[in-house]
């Protein structure tokens, strides 16, 4: 969330993220309430001025046995009419609030507008000789995805993952966090649900509710991603500047309602609604968040080099920035099935904005003060989507798929999974 003094400060160059975000929100509104509501600050803090004398008066008057039945009268009305500003003053903070909440970040300076930027490719791009299948096919074919009987338990967009699929999808998280520890990141296995509080400090809450899954009895959400509950480990909390910067990795579950959007357009795993992911988060002091991002981006990408699948990565554009995010990429792993490219991970610098939702901040070392901290995250990565890459990229004209080589040990030496005689 954006600090309202801020906005004040700087309404000219906000209008200009929200205009390259493509994103309407009348500031003049949003000023006005703020100008009302300052105004019912002073207005009460003058009435209790006055209100403080007359008490005074009452006090010395008393003491010399006069009469102060008017001076009661008017402090009486001056407290009704105390109320009544502060009764004002409430609602328009409550207005301010709300309008806040749903306000996305400013943006990072070099943020392009209009289109995405490509910052750089890695990896071949494979050249296929023979018919090549997509990842549902391949998937159906060799009996590791199972779309009906996963529509049959749950409804559209979930998948039953079977033997070697299911298997590869452990095999990628395992990978993942191994990996990922490797280069500094502690492991953290977190709830798969969160309460209304730590869905907000995240911006998940109040803009995409429609997107949440939701346990209306207890009041809990199912996390859409591991951002969610790991960036609330240290929500309310003050750190220390010298434990910055903290690096967690996670896996979840993920569980969002979106993919009811694009309909039947998008196919097999590409877009359901649960899924698996490994996440990356980190919190920083404000001067060290962007080079910390790109080490962020850098870890993520090691995932995709190791894994042999050739990727690009993009800076994203105002329109297509998330909403919580100042500054961000994307990092697109190559669909042989669709010649395209597809996200697999989102690496995002939130700078102050959830830290001020969620109240985390750090006192620093030399001076005592308190800041809020830069928060990031990005995927690394999104499992399912892994999983479609790797069948896409490295099937053969048998149908085959050959295992890049860093999974065979997670796949117990398996290196290439093919149709098993013995399936249902």
């Amino acid at each position: 969330m954006l600090s309202i003094k801020w906005i004040r400060e700087n309404v000219d160059f906000m209008r200009s993220c929200l205009a390259k975000r493509k994103f309407q929100a009348d500031l003049e509104v949003l000023l006005a309430w703020d100008g009302e509501r300052r105004n019912c600050i002073k207005k009460t803090d003058e009435l209790k001025h006055i209100q403080n004398k007359k008490s005074r008066q009452i006090g010395e008057l008393k003491s010399k046995g006069e009469d102060v039945s008017s001076l009661i009268l008017e402090t009486q009305e001056l407290a009704a009419e105390i109320k009544k500003w502060e009764r004002k003053r409430k609602q328009l903070e409550e207005k301010v609030q709300n309008f806040l909440l749903n306000l996305p970040n400013r943006l990072h300076p070099d943020v392009p507008e209009g289109e995405n930027q490509e910052v750089r490719r890695w990896g071949q791009i494979p050249e296929f000789h023979f018919p090549i299948k997509n990842h549902q096919e391949l998937g159906e074919q060799l009996g590791i995805l199972d779309f009906k009987r996963g529509a049959k338990i749950t409804g559209s967009g979930f998948i039953v993952s079977r033997g070697l699929g299911a298997r590869l999808e452990r095999a990628l998280i395992n990978f993942m966090l191994d990996l990922h520890i490797k280069q500094g990141y502690e492991e953290i296995l977190p709830p798969f649900m969160t309460n209304t509080a730590s869905t907000i400090g995240t911006a998940q809450l109040p803009k995409f509710r429609e997107e949440l899954y939701k346990c209306e009895k207890d009041d809990f959400y199912l996390v859409p991603t591991a951002e969610v509950p790991v960036t609330n480990l240290h929500r309310e909390e003050i750190l220390k500047e010298k434990e910055l910067p903290l690096s967690y990795t996670a896996y979840t579950p993920c569980f969002r309602r979106e993919a009811g959007a694009y309909g039947k357009k998008i196919q097999g795993l590409i877009r359901v609604h649960q899924f698996n992911k490994v996440e990356l988060v980190k919190f920083t002091t404000p001067e060290t968040s962007y080079s910390q991002l790109e080490q962020l981006l850098k870890d993520a990408e090691e995932v995709l080099k190791k894994l042999q699948l050739p990727y690009r990565v993009v800076k994203l554009c105002g329109e297509e920035l998330g909403f919580a995010a100042a500054f961000g990429y994307d990092i697109e792993v190559w669909l042989p099935s669709q010649q395209r490219w597809l996200e697999i991970s989102t690496c995002s610098n939130f700078e102050s904005y959830q830290s001020r939702r969620a109240a985390i901040r750090y006192r620093e070392d030399t001076t005592g003060e308190t800041r809020y901290v830069h928060t990031l995250n990005g995927s690394g990565l999104a499992v399912g989507r892994c999983v479609v890459a790797i069948l896409e990229n490295f099937q053969d004209e048998k149908g085959k798929v050959h295992l890049p080589e860093v999974l065979w040990p997670y796949m117990d030496g398996i290196r290439v999974i093919e149709k098993s005689i013995t399936q249902v």
